[in-house]
Parts: structure tokens; C-alpha cells; sequence
């Protein structure tokens, strides 16, 4: 019985720390220079680079207005004015947040959703940030 609650506690602690350790903005509040477009995958990030065809300050607002509308997701840092919006979703169950990066530079979008802890997001990074585009349609052009 012992070993039932100090395994019990160890996970209520770790889901404590999860959920309640501090986030460094300035960390998070940045993306990697884009030179073209196109997707990149790896075990904890998912990078999205596409092309706009109408003016930044549009595009950054529907992506902001979407990314709110995502369960779990609230702004982090940046705003449409400034031309870069970091956003923190957290999971379901265990609080596990992913941050996620959208900037325009030049005539591309780029959103970069990575995880905080672990290593491994299971694709969801990849799946919220390719829902989040396909809402956009005419505002970004096709890969």
C-alpha cells in the first residue's frame, strides 16, 4: 500500500510541476527565419512556412482569431501589431503545454509549434497548426 501512494504522489507532483512551472516568455517568443515555403517535422516540432497573398496585419489577425479559438490555448506574448504572436496550448489531460509561433516575414506566414517537456508531441503540434491553416484558405497560398 505504501508503494500505491508514494506512486500517487510522485504523479500528482510531476502534473503539479507540469502544470505550474513558470514559462519564460522570452524563450518561447521567437521563431526560425523562413526562406521559403514549406513544412518541417520533427519529434517535438512542426514548422509551417506558406506564402500570403493578402497584407500581414490580415493574415495574423485570422490565425490570432483561430488560435483563440482552439481549446486550451491562450496568448503568450506579441500581439498582430508587432508581427509576431506566441500562443500556449496545454493538453487535456495532463496540462502539458506546446508553444506555438506565428510571424510574417517578408510575403510568408510562419507558424513553429514545439513542446516544452519531452520529446515526442505525437503529432499534435503538426495537427493543430495544419488546422489552424486550413482555416485560413485564401489568405495563404497552397504548398
Amino acid at each position: 500500500m505504501r508503494i500505491v501512494v508514494i506512486v500517487v504522489v510522485l504523479i500528482l507532483g510531476l502534473m503539479a510541476y507540469v502544470r505550474f512551472a513558470p514559462t519564460d516568455t522570452a524563450l518561447w517568443h521567437q521563431t526560425p527565419d523562413a526562406t521559403e515555403p514549406g513544412d518541417t517535422a520533427t519529434a517535438g516540432s512542426f514548422l509551417a512556412v506558406r506564402r500570403i497573398s493578402t497584407p500581414a496585419s490580415e493574415v495574423l489577425a485570422a490565425v490570432e482569431q483561430r488560435a483563440l479559438a482552439t481549446p486550451r490555448t491562450r496568448l503568450l506574448a506579441g500581439s498582430v501589431a508587432e508581427g509576431m504572436i506566441t500562443f500556449q496550448t496545454r493538453s487535456l489531460l495532463w496540462g502539458f503545454p506546446d508553444h506555438t509561433t506565428v510571424a510574417v516575414q517578408g510575403d510568408m506566414l510562419v507558424v513553429y509549434g514545439r513542446l516544452r517537456f519531452g520529446s515526442s508531441d505525437l503529432g499534435v503540434n503538426k495537427a493543430r497548426i495544419e488546422g489552424w491553416l486550413q482555416t485560413l484558405g485564401p489568405l495563404t497560398e497552397p504548398l
